[in-house]
Parts: structure tokens; sequence; C-alpha cells
């Protein structure tokens, strides 16, 4: 009896402890629809659907999707997400529509790289190299305070208060300035995303 209400304690304190780390989030993905974004480009291949809690975007070989972007704009902000990737697709998580953390399915590297997965593209590289393989969920917390952008990757920062004073490609506009959106590429290859979270920081 005395084990049966120590491991319903320890229970009940593990939800404590997430709740709370989930004060303040709120959903980007309600995990029924595309409710909230819209189509970077309504005249693209729409690519996007969700099944199952989980939005999808596939993407065959020598095809192209198009972005999906949020309908807010955002400044100060803490974002969590998961995201799956085939091994070789390409993806892209936009902080404010303008710097891309890169979505690659490159495990098989073993390397880190200023393009690779984990990287804020073409703009620095992760401090370590901690992609899993192809088919396996990743999350990431990423937190941009002004131009400073700290990543955590599955459980590991990887970049840590990183000032970035430009665009990093494909960006919305160069506005770096002002509040932006978030928007997920879907131009260049398959890639899954779920519990995908945001909180707005003073």
């Amino acid at each position: 009896m005395k084990r049966t209400l120590l491991t319903l304690g320890l229970a009940l304190s593990l939800v404590a402890v997430i709740r709370a780390a989930d004060e303040g989030f709120r959903p980007l993905f309600n995990g029924k629809d595309t409710a909230g974004w819209h189509l970077r480009n309504p005249a693209g291949h729409n690519s996007w659907k969700v099944e199952g809690g989980v939005l999808k975007n596939t993407v065959n070989q020598g095809e192209h999707g198009t972005d999906l972007v949020t309908d807010g704009k955002f400044w100060n902000f803490t974002v969590k997400y998961e995201y799956m990737v085939p091994d070789d697709s390409n993806s892209g998580f936009y902080l404010r529509g303008r710097h891309e953390l890169q979505i690659l399915g490159d495990f098989a590297k073993g390397t880190n790289a200023i393009n690779g997965n984990g990287s804020i593209y073409n703009f620095k590289a992760p401090d370590k190299f901690v992609s899993k393989p192809g088919g396996e969920w990743q999350t990431v917390e990423a937190t941009m305070i002004g131009n400073k952008i700290t990543v955590v990757q599955n459980g590991v920062k990887i970049h840590d208060n990183v000032e970035c004073k430009k665009a990093t490609g494909s960006e919305i506009d160069n506005k770096i300035d002002e509040p932006g959106p978030i928007f997920l590429q879907g131009d260049h290859g398959t890639v899954w995303f779920r519990n995908i979270r945001i909180k707005e920081l003073k």
C-alpha cells in the first residue's frame, strides 16, 4: 500500500512539473486542422494535411510544396515543438519568419555543420551534434529575445544566446526589428510536426 501511494505521489509530482513547465504556453497547432495558419504562396502546391494530431508535409522527389505561416506575429517568445524528418529530407522552422532553425535528416553524417540539422541556417552550427535517425521524433525549445537566440534540441543546449542580426535565407522579409510569424518550410521535403506551442515573453 505504501509503495502504491509512493508511486502515485511520484506520478502526480511529475504531472505537476510538466504543467509548471508548460505554464503560459498556448498551442499554435490545434492537432485538428490548420486554423491560425495560411499558405505563404496560395497558388503553390499545398502538401500539408493533418492526421492523428500530426501536421504532415509530404513532398515526393522532384516536387515542391509551399511554406505554412502563422497568422499571428511575435516578438520575444519561447516556442516548443516536435518534428520528425526522414533521412536526407530538408525543412526548416523560422523564428519571426526570418531566422531558420534548420531541419535536416543528416543523422548518418554524424557531425554538426553550419547548414546541418539544428543550425541557425548558414549562420551558426549547433554546438553539439544531437540529431536523431530518420523516423524518430525530435524536440526543440527555442527562445528569441531581441536578436538573441537560444535553442535546446533533444534535451541539449545547442545555441546559447546567439546574436543574429540578419535574416538567414528564404525569409518572409528583412524587417528584423519587427515582430514576425512562425513559418514551417514545406518547399524542400517531407517533414512532420506536432505539439507546437508558444509563450510570449516581455
